[in-house]
């Protein structure tokens, strides 16, 4: 999706600049850009697993240092 802007007769740069980033904001290209940029992959039901179970053993430790006053 190509976006063409053209200069109008005595514009100056600034303006034309600023109707740029104008019409790039009205257009979702940047938007769908980062979307694609930043993608995460989902997780695979073993990693679910093993982060779950992690969380869950650091709970525990966490409880247990409280319990002794330890934080």
């Amino acid at each position: 999706m190509a976006l063409e802007i053209k200069k109008y007769q005595r514009e100056n740069p600034q303006s034309l600049a600023r109707r740029f980033a104008k019409r790039m904001q009205q257009s979702g290209i940047l938007l769908r850009a980062r979307k694609n940029r930043f993608k995460e992959r989902p997780k695979s039901r073993q990693a679910k697993k093993r982060a779950a179970l992690r969380k869950e053993e650091l709970k525990k430790e966490y409880q247990k240092l409280k319990k002794l006053g330890k934080l």
